[in-house]
Order: structure tokens, then sequence, then C-alpha cells
């Protein structure tokens, strides 16, 4: 008979290896399994899609050796071929965001708009490579200084871009040598941000913006965020605001808010559905987004209805109106005079008006859409009302059948979930607790490991306090395989000054409303595509599971790390936790990707690792 560790030789080093090899392999093994079982280990949570207690390896230097000797014979098991290192992109690279081709689309046959739109069934088969950063790129500048000065060579804006923008955009920031100032939060403001977020509360009916959260406003959605000074102040009140606006070639707004650490991501109104769920956002955002409602039968405000809650707030501000009698004037009037008319049979009502600002509230009586005069828009049906990933859009009232129908002024403030909230999203609540549980005591051991002398043979052990983790700045996080968004609710108990961007893989559990209702901001996302962002504009990359889950024939792993370390920062983190199969394979492709890379072996009887890597700071 076979014996079992032969059987397990062959599954990892394959069926036909020599015998000097596999004599060799074996003797490598017996010694990492003698080594592993003469040391004393110590605890160190696991985080799984079930959370459970792992315990991980004394973290020493000769059991760290062993492992890595161990996946250094199967990198060569693989053939040198297969090992070599990639190179960088081209220069006109440097700023690339696959599925957004409007050429490609034209030629495709898009058009009336949905040639700016995401089509990733048109990218050409994807040149492995590196994205290199521009030739004046910089580290961004920490938190929350990072939020009000960014480096100028880090964006796509220029100087002759500046200086040929408009007189708002040139009271939004100051442009210096190397440098793009935004005006702080001191009070010595000149764009009225504040004044302006004031007046909005005013006309919900608040006394200022600080009580946001007392009418149940907890995440805003902000439809072109120009430069996402609105978001800055948003977040300096504690709110979760998202910035959507379209993929743009130069200048972009969702390329700025992530480089000021502020939530963002590519996404455009024009015929596809936003990839959120129905009942989403307390308050959808748009001053002066450039998207004309009253178009395409009103299809796009009907979307935004979609993706707010009952009782939450549309605020529209409308471009500063021509002089008195002017034909763009009355154009303007009849325009919005068609969106108060649509918003009537949406059952939406107008709060107030003040100059070129409007507040509508969404109805929380679901009645109200059968006692309308004309049953149009209709409401939707189940097989309109489900997934919305990038589905086209529909002209139908959604999310009217569903248990999340809850005004916002009904939820609970906070974090704080109680039984019967969470029984609207059948979570148990003692999977909820125990989540909450793993995932802080998870955090605090990823937090140690993120030094670069874990790749080094400095006796540097997890939890030691010098130097103190992370050296650089983690500001934009991204949890690749959310579940319950336990890592944000962790960031967030620890007092990290972080965000993040909990995405949910449209082959999982849909847990994003879930998300989006706890005041997280969170994207449902096929990873078997490339996600919509821009270069260099996430500090660190969590994934649980989700390499394992890599079966598709249309994707790879290889492809998968390739968008890791596009949409990741030079020196930011990568935290890899899946089975040893999973990882072995990781380990040995981010050497071809020229990251350091780190395997954490754990002791809980299963076959779980940790891969924990930091992508360098290549200038060439």
């Amino acid at each position: 008979m076979r014996s079992p560790w032969l059987n397990k030789l062959s599954v990892i080093f394959g069926p036909r290896l020599p015998h000097s090899w596999l004599l060799l392999c074996l003797i490598c093994v017996l010694a990492l399994i003698a080594i592993l079982g003469s040391s004393s280990s110590s605890t160190f949570d696991s985080v799984t899609k079930n959370p459970v207690r792992d315990t991980y390896s004394n973290y020493r230097r000769l059991k760290e050796q062993a492992a890595v000797d161990y996946l250094e014979l199967r990198t060569l098991s693989l053939g040198a071929s297969r090992q070599k290192e990639l190179g960088l992109c081209g220069r006109e690279r440097e700023n690339y965001v696959p599925c957004y081709n409007v050429s490609a689309n034209l030629l495709a046959g898009f058009k009336d708009g949905e040639e700016f739109d995401r089509h990733c069934e048109l990218s050409r088969p994807r040149q492995w490579c590196l994205v290199r950063p521009p030739k004046d790129y910089k580290i961004p500048l920490s938190w929350p200084v990072g939020r009000d000065v960014i480096w100028s060579g880090n964006v796509k804006l220029t100087k002759d871009q500046f200086l040929s923008s408009g007189s708002m955009t040139k009271r939004l920031m100051l442009l210096e040598e190397n440098q793009i100032a935004f005006h702080s939060e001191d009070g010595l403001i000149f764009d009225g941000v504040k004044d302006y977020s004031h007046q909005v509360a005013e006309m919900i009916g608040l006394g200022s913006d600080s009580e946001f959260h007392q009418a149940g406003v907890q995440t805003v959605l902000d439809i072109g965020c120009g430069f996402g000074s609105f978001g800055a102040h948003l977040a300096s009140l504690k709110l979760m605001a998202v910035c959507v606006a379209p993929y743009e070639a130069t200048g972009s707004q969702v390329q700025l808010a992530l480089e000021r650490g502020l939530p963002a991501i590519i996404g455009n109104f024009n015929s596809r559905k936003l990839p959120y769920p129905s009942l989403s956002f307390d308050m959808v955002h748009c001053a002066q987004c450039g998207i004309n409602w009253d178009e395409k039968d009103g299809i796009l405000l009907i979307e935004v209805d979609r993706v707010l809650k009952p009782g939450g707030y549309f605020v529209l501000t409308l471009p500063t109106s021509k002089p008195h009698g002017s034909a763009l004037n009355s154009k303007r009037r009849n325009r919005v005079t068609l969106i108060e008319e649509l918003a009537e049979k949406i059952c939406w009502t107008l709060l107030s008006q003040q100059e070129e600002t409007f507040v509508w509230q969404k109805t929380v009586d679901v009645n109200c859409y059968k006692s309308r005069k004309q049953e149009t828009p209709p409401l939707c049906n189940d097989a309109h009302d489900t997934s919305p990933y990038y589905q086209p859009l529909v002209a139908c009232i959604a999310g009217t059948t569903s248990k999340r129908w809850i005004p916002i002024q009904n939820k609970s403030l906070g974090y704080h979930w109680s039984s019967a909230e969470l029984q609207v999203h059948a979570v148990q609540p003692e999977d909820f607790f125990e989540d909450l549980q793993v995932w802080g005591s998870a955090l605090r051991n990823y937090w140690s490991l993120l030094t670069p002398l874990i790749f080094s043979d400095h006796p540097k052990r997890p939890g030691d306090e010098d130097p103190l983790p992370p050296y650089n700045m983690i500001r934009n996080v991204m949890d690749m395989n959310a579940h319950y968004g336990g890592l944000n609710a962790a960031f967030l108990e620890q007092k990290k000054l972080v965000w993040v961007m909990n995405v949910v893989p449209v082959w999982a559990h849909n847990t994003l409303p879930f998300i989006l209702d706890r005041g997280f901001a969170g994207v449902l996302h096929d990873w078997c595509e490339p996600f919509p962002t821009y270069p260099r504009t996430y500090d660190m990359l969590h994934a649980n599971g989700l390499l394992s889950h890599l079966s598709s024939e249309r994707c790879s792993m290889m492809d998968l790390l390739l968008e890791m370390d596009r949409i990741l920062r030079p020196e930011g983190w990568i935290v890899l936790s899946d089975k040893l199969g999973a990882i072995e394979m990781a380990r040995a492709l981010a050497t071809q990707i020229h990251w350091e890379a780190r395997v954490i072996d754990l002791r809980n009887g299963s076959d779980q690792r940790l891969l924990v890597c930091q992508k360098p700071f290549v200038r060439k």
C-alpha cells in the first residue's frame, strides 16, 4: 500500500517527480514536522468565512525558515520558465483602468452614452505586466494631513487643466509646485462647504448638520463628487459618504477623492444599475453633477429611488441660473418642472427649495404607490428586483416588498444591533457576536505583522512595540470577501483612522444589504473582472477564502494578483487567508510580481495559512 505521505506529496508536486526530488522533499517535510512539533505555540485568531479560532505558531525564525524552504521547493517544482519575474507595462498604462475603452465600445455599436459604460466583455486578453507609478509619484501623506494636501504627481490633473478650469475649482483647491492643497476644516473655508452642509440640514428640518445622525442619515451616495470637499466634510461628521462618478481620462473625480483618503468608485448613471441592492443609502446627493434627470423618461431618477431607503433624502443642487429671461433659464425651468412631476409620481415629497438647491424625501408608506392616480411607473416584480450587478435599468419602483423597507428614522443609532434587526437579514445573533470577537482579535494580530521586519531575519515578533506598525500610511482598505463586514467593525472598534470598501463577490451569499445597513461602504463585484477604480488607490487589501473560489475557467489567480497589484499603492500591504494549496500558489506567484511575502503557519488541525505581502516602490 502506498504511504499517505507519498500520496500527499504526489498531490502537491505531481505524480512523476524524480526520486531525488521526492527524497529531498520528504526530508524537508519531516524536518518541518519535527520543528513544529517541538516548539510551543501561541494563539492567534484565524478568520474564515465561518469564523473559528485558529492558533498560530509562535512565529519563531527557525519555524518560518522551514516553511519558506518548503515553499521554495514547491516553487522550483513548478519549473523555472513559469517563475520569470514580470516586467513593467509601458508608460501609457500608468493610469490604466480596464473595461473602460470608449473607442472599442463605439466600434462594438454602443451609443447614446452607453459607450462610456463599463464593458468588460470587450476587454482584450490582459497583458501580464505591472502597472508602474508615474515618474513623479510619491507616497501619500498620512491621514488627516493627506485629506487636505496631495502630491500633484499622483493624479492625472495637470497644471494646465487646473488653470483652465472654472472659478469653483480654483476656490476648492490651490495648486503649488508639486502639491494640491484643499481648504481645511479650520473655519477659513472659501468654497462654502460648511455653509452648504448647514443649509441642507436646515432644509431637512434640522438645527445644524451635526444632527444628520438624529434624522437617520448615516450613509450618503455622492454623485459626481467633484474633488470630494462635501464628502470630506461629511467624514468629519462621522458620516459614510461614497463618491460615484464616471470614468474620466483626465482630471478624475474618483481618483482625486481616493487620493485624499475618501471612499469612491467609478460608476455611471446612464444605462445600467449601480452595483448596489435596493434600499441602500439614507441620502443621495447631486451638486451640479451633470446628469439630466428629466431625460430618458426619468429612468435615472427611478434608479435613485431604487437605492434610496424609505424616508431618505434626495438633494439636488442645479448650476447657477443665467440672467432672468434667457432661453437657457426657460429650459431650466421646464426641466425642473418635469423633475417635480416625476418625483410626485414616485411618492417623493418636496421638503424645501432654496435658490438652486432642492430637497425631496422618499415616502415611508409603501401604500402610497397603490393610492396613486396613475400607477406609472409600476412596481417591480421579483424578477426585476434581483441582483443589480450592472443589469440594465428598469423603469419600475423597487424594494416595496422587501423586509428591509424600514424608515431611516426608525433604525438604531450607532453600530449596536438588536436581535429583531439581525433577523431582517437572517443573521443569527450568536454568529454576529462571534464574528465581532474573531475579527477584533484578528485585526490586532494583522496590525502587528504589517512591518517590513517580518521579511527579514530580524528578531521582530508579532506584538513587539518597536517599530510601531504600520510604519507607513494605511487609510484606504479593501476587504475583497467581506462577509458580514467584521473587519470593518474591528477597525472602528479599535479606532483606526481607516475606511473599508467591503466587497461582496457575486458568487457569495449576498450580505451587502447587511453591510450597507451597518453604515459601511460596500459594493458587489465579480473578481473575474477588474475592479472599477484607478491604479494605486488602496493601501491594504485583505481577502479571506477568496483564492479557493477561483475555479472559473475565464479567470486565474495570476489575473487576480495582477489586479490587486494595479489597485494597490507602492509600499501597500496584502493579507491573504486561505487553504494551503491556494496560499502555496499565491506565494509562488507573488515572487513573479516582486512582492515581499511571508507565510504564517496555523496550528489548528486544518490546512489554513496566512500570506502577508508588501508591494515594493519600483522607481523606473
